[in-house]
């Protein structure tokens, strides 16, 4: 899964990887019913979602 052509196809799959982890960390939440594991949830959304930002705009520079 890591593996790919360019270093976008690993970006892409290194978001996937992340959207995965959040989905199994809400279903702990829900499962235990505790709403810390959401708020672990939202901060590994948000610093997923910065790192693909990051990496976007890397990848724009590096053109």
């Amino acid at each position: 899964m890591g593996k790919g052509p360019t270093v976008a196809d690993r970006v892409v799959a290194l978001d996937l990887f992340s959207t995965l982890a959040i989905s199994v960390v809400a279903a702990v939440a829900i499962a235990a019913r505790n709403a810390v594991y959401l708020d672990v949830a939202i901060v590994l959304a948000l610093l997923s979602f910065l790192g693909t930002v990051a990496f976007a705009g890397y990848l724009e520079r590096s053109r």
